[in-house]
Order: C-alpha cells, then sequence, then structure tokens
C-alpha cells in the first residue's frame, strides 16, 4: 500500500483501526495527527468513539488555529503543535496508552532496544518526558524538549508513550515496534533476566551482506503459484492479526513444484500485502524489480537441502522471543500438540543466521521442525504452508502457556513413556 496517495483523514483511520484493534489504545485514548504540506494539522477528534471513527470526525487544524469539522481537535493538540514547530523533519505523530508501555511508565523507565537485531534501529534512541497536567502546554513544552534533541520516541512519566516520524507510517513502525520490545522484556523478565546484544554482535548484523542476486522476468504465473501467492498472503495477514509478525518483520517462503520458490519482500507492510507483492527466487535471480526478505539465502538452502520441507517461516513471536533471549529453553513436553508439532526445539547462537547459513540451514531434520535463534528469530518449517503455519501459532501458544503457568506452580511435563505413547500412534 502507497500510504502517501491516501488523504491525511483517511491515513488516520486506517493506523487508528489499526492501534484500536490490537488493544493499543482505549475508546477515548490516544490520538493520531499529520500534518500536510499546507502547514494544516489532521488530529483525531476529542470525545469520539475511537472504535467508531469516519473520516469525517477527523479535525483539520489551520496555521492560524481555526479548526474545520464537526467536533474539536483532541485535547492533546497543543502538545503535537508544539512537537512539529520543534522538529520540522516531522510529519506524522502517534500517541498512544498500550498497556506494555504503561508499565513501564508507571515504574519510569523504557523499553530495551537491544534485545533483538532490528529494534535499536527502528526506535532510534528513546527519550523520558517529565509529567506534567494532560491537554496542558506544560506537557506540550516537556515532550517537546525531548523531541528537540533530535529522539523521535518519547516516554512519557505515568502516561504513554508519542512517537514522530516523517510520515504516519513510520511513526505507527516505531510505535509498534516499541510495544513489541516492552512486552517481550516484559515476558522475558518472568523467566529471568534478558541478555542484551553487544555493540560487536550489532557489528555483525551491520556488516552482513546484502543477498546479491541477479534478476528476471517471469515469463507467466501458473495457477499452482498463483494460489499460493493467494494462500501465503491470507496466512501472512493472519499471523500479523494475531501478533505473530510486526508490520515490517516476519517472513514466509513456499517452494514451488519447479524448484524455484516464493518468499515475501524485504520492509513491506504485513498487513496489506498482496500476492504481487512476492517475490519469486529462481536459482541466485529474483523477481525483477522486487526486494526479497533479507534471509533469502537461508530459505534457499534450506529447500536445497530437505526434500520434506516445502515452507519456512522467520519470525520474533514475542513469548517464544522470550525463551530467546534467556537462557532458558523451551520444552514441547507440556501438551500433545505441543511435543507432535515442535519436536525438539534447539537453540541456535546468535550469528547462526549471518555466519553459518549451511550449518543452520541442515538442522532441520524431520525430527527438528523448528529452532530458536538467541536474540534474534524463531525459524520454522513445514511440509506446507498451513503446517508450517499452525506450527508457529502453537509454539507462540505454548510458550504463552508456560509463562503463565510460572505464577501458578511447578511445571509438570509429559513423561518419557507418554512421548514413546506419542511417537508411536502419530508416527514421529
Amino acid at each position: 500500500m502507497r500510504y502517501e496517495w491516501l488523504h491525511p483523514a483517511d491515513q488516520i483511520l486506517l493506523m487508528m483501526d489499526r492501534i484500536y484493534g490490537y488493544g493499543m489504545t482505549t475508546t477515548s485514548g490516544g490520538n493520531l495527527s499529520v500534518l500536510d504540506e499546507q502547514n494544516q494539522v489532521w488530529i483525531t477528534p476529542a470525545g469520539v468513539d475511537k472504535g467508531a471513527l469516519t473520516r469525517n470526525d477527523i479535525v483539520c487544524v489551520k496555521p492560524d488555529g481555526t479548526t474545520v469539522g464537526p467536533h474539536r481537535p483532541s485535547s492533546e493538540f497543543p502538545f503535537h503543535r508544539l512537537i512539529y514547530d520543534a522538529r520540522p523533519d516531522l510529519r506524522a505523530i502517534v500517541h498512544a496508552h498500550p498497556p506494555a508501555l504503561v508499565s513501564f511508565s508507571i515504574v519510569r523507565r523504557m523499553p530495551d532496544t537491544r534485545l533483538l537485531p532490528n529494534e535499536r534501529q527502528i526506535c532510534g534512541e528513546i527519550g523520558m518526558a517529565e509529567y506534567a497536567l494532560p491537554g496542558s502546554r506544560q506537557l506540550g513544552e516537556n515532550i517537546a524538549s525531548v523531541f528537540a534533541s533530535g529522539i523521535h520516541s518519547v516516554m512519557l512519566e505515568n502516561h504513554g508513550v508519542v512517537v514522530g516520524g516523517p510520515d504516519l507510517f513510520q511513526a505507527f513502525q516505531s510505535f509498534e515496534t516499541l510495544d513489541f520490545c516492552a512486552r517481550l522484556e516484559i515476558n522475558a523478565r518472568r523467566l529471568g533476566t534478558p541478555a542484551l546484544l553487544s555493540e560487536e554482535q550489532f557489528r555483525t548484523i551491520s556488516h552482513s551482506d546484502e543477498p546479491e542476486l541477479g534478476s528476471f522476468v517471469p515469463r507467466s504465473y501458473g495457477a499452482d503459484e498463483l494460489a499460493i501467492r493467494r494462500d501465503m498472503c491470507t496466512l501472512i495477514k493472519r499471523a500479523y492479526d494475531q501478533r505473530l509478525f510486526t508490520s515490517t518483520q516476519g517472513t514466509f517462503s513456499h517452494r514451488l513444484a519447479d524448484g524455484s520458490f516464493v518468499i515475501t519482500p524485504y520492509g513491506a507492510d504485513r498487513k496489506y500485502l498482496e500476492p504481487e507483492d512476492l517475490v519469486r527466487i529462481e536459482g541466485e535471480a529474483a523477481e525483477a524489480g522486487k526486494k526479497p526478505s533479507r534471509s533469502v539465502r537461508l530459505h534457499r538452502r534450506i529447500y536445497e537441502l530437505h526434500p520434506h520441507i516445502d515452507s519456512v517461516i522467520i519470525a520474533h513471536p514475542p513469548n517464544v522471543m522470550a525463551f530467546a533471549v534467556t537462557e532458558h529453553a523451551l520444552d514441547s513436553r507440556t501438551i500433545p500438540e505441543s511435543y507432535i508439532l515442535m519436536r525438539q526445539t534447539p537453540k541456535l547462537p546468535f550469528d547462526a543466521v549471518y555466519r553459518d547459513t549451511e550449518g543452520t540451514a541442515a538442522r532441520f531434520t524431520k525430527d527438528t521442525p523448528i529452532a530458536i535463534v538467541e536474540n534474534n528469530c524463531v525459524i520454522v518449517t513445514g511440509q506446507n504452508l498451513l503446517n508450517a503455519f499452525d506450527r508457529l501459532e502453537v509454539a507462540e501458544y505454548s510458550a504463552k502457556a508456560i509463562l503463565s503457568a510460572g505464577c501458578l506452580g511447578d511445571i509438570v511435563h509429559i513423561g518419557p513413556e507418554q512421548i514413546r505413547d506419542l511417537e508411536v500412534a502419530f508416527k514421529l
């Protein structure tokens, strides 16, 4: 989707629908704004249900302060205006109160963005603004002063978060990623002390090679490939709605009958992917005009080594990733479904996906369909699209169950005899 072709009011509706729908704000809480080329601020209204907004509800505030629309602008408009005045490079602002970020705001801490590889780059440095009365000029000055230092993600003491960006999608992306970091850190601390990536590990990421691929123009798209592209987009959007993917992170691929495969593009919004956005890979070449996921080489090598695998997912679901950033293993011996689908779930070292593609790809035998990469991702394989997606869901739900069980008592795992019965009954 090309957001620049949407009217500011429609952009705000689109993003508020996501924020409210994913439980990241309440009916009365949060506000979004866009600064247009005429220096007009389009902003959510005061006192209108965030779950039932229409484009006619969005308020336009002119440079002279007059408003256009049937409602008053959000009571937080003053800090939006002050941020835009302090930061001419910002054209959109997201403010909301997701529970995980509120948790950090009420203990006056900031989520750590050094748990996984890309989050620090997406969010940038995080600031903290001093508490002041909501809607007051003092609150606006407190927030704007932090933004003036060059920071674009600001936690508010006992309040929530404000994120700015050059457009509304980029502001939302940073906001969503910061919320993900908060949820991940909370989950990880239920297990123990999370490990942070070192500067050396960040250098490993920055020095990792971009996949060098040639390009080709497909002669045609057969019915089987079109069906796979359609079904992939359906499951990618479901993965996003279930928060197994974020807007720009999460990779899905599927092998085609001729040995080529289709994979998600790099950086595109997972919420609105369409079949034509996916990238076909043939040998060392990618479909012309498209940029595939940076993990394309690993997907390709998994398919080359393992004829039993036809689908691969790389994801960062927050409950599974709590195990990736702590020393705890994710044990599948919880309920029969978990063991049947997950089997062995080894942990691989952080740089396994950068420096040892061959060894990493080799790990996915029939007994090891899923692996966790420390401080990085979970890699899931399957016999088909639905099998791989089901396995990802089961892994995330199993991890969530284990995290929740911690406050109830000691976990009793399925015993060796019961495991043998499962292996015999389901021909594992």
